[in-house]
């Protein structure tokens, strides 16, 4: 198995796992809990900041000293745009789950002078991109042009059944502003119907990295260089949500020169 896929580690609890350390990398964080009614997750932020995603069902939130009531409202992360929360470095933060909850913890370094402050959905519009069998529907949680963050870039993408997403394929490996800037990312798939799969891609130019992965429903991938593009199969719907950080929180791609004939 590539040592870019995770697969999640059974079903209840945090069932995926990604630090800087164990992805042999700088910046990104992430982790996947899936919790029963009742049962609370509670932690220091430290050094770094984070970005909670309710993938599905309800949570009720503090952060930073601060109540935030109840938060999130789909069943599914296929059924419209999440609720998040943005928690500065040094805060302590809990959820306490209202029904069951799958909740991502997405984290990179910290700094500067932030608040915690909620992210309900509508916050920044739909987005579609592409066209053809290339098309996918992107709800942005924490894009570049929101100045409320350190460090952490957090976007959903879905891509209808039968269709390419992170395509033409690009990369983000530079730090060559303004032309190109170096992102770490983490891609945690969910697939609907849940038996579904879907493929992805990682490789760079010279292809001293180049592998190929099939997606099962709550893979995480890891993409610490190099294009990085996604298909799924006839039938399946495909989710996933990204989390990118790097030196400078600027999102400038670089497309693959023998494909971006495409964008035309």
């Amino acid at each position: 198995m590539s040592t870019l896929l995770i697969k999640p580690e059974g079903n209840h609890g945090r069932v995926s796992h990604v630090t800087p350390e164990s992805a042999g990398w700088t910046y990104v964080g992430f982790d996947l809990h899936r919790m029963k009614p009742g049962e609370i997750l509670a932690a220091e932020t430290g050094s770094r900041e984070v970005c909670l995603v309710w993938i599905s069902g309800k949570g009720k939130a503090t952060a930073a000293g601060k109540d935030f009531g109840i938060l999130g409202e789909r069943m599914s992360p296929f059924d419209g745009a999440p609720h998040a929360l943005y928690i500065p470095a040094d805060s302590n933060w809990s959820v306490t789950a209202e029904t069951d909850l799958e909740l991502a913890v997405c984290s990179a370094p910290g700094g500067g002078d932030y608040r915690a402050k909620a992210i309900p959905p509508g916050t920044h519009p739909k987005i579609s991109r592409g066209k053809g069998s290339n098309v996918r529907h992107v709800h942005n949680i924490m894009p570049e042009d929101d100045s409320s963050a350190h460090s952490l870039l957090v976007v959903e993408v879905i891509t209808p059944s039968g269709n390419t997403s992170s395509y033409p394929s690009h990369k983000h490996d530079q730090d060559n502003l303004p032309h190109e800037s170096f992102l770490e990312e983490t891609y945690y798939h969910r697939l609907n119907p849940p038996q579904g799969f879907a493929f992805q891609r990682v490789y760079t130019d010279d292809r001293s990295l180049d592998v190929a992965m099939a997606v099962e429903d709550g893979d995480v991938t890891l993409v610490p260089k190099g294009y990085h593009p996604c298909a799924t199969i006839h039938g399946y719907d495909l989710y996933y949500l990204n989390v990118m950080a790097g030196p400078k929180r600027v999102w400038k791609f670089h497309n693959a020169k023998e494909h971006e004939w495409l964008l035309a």
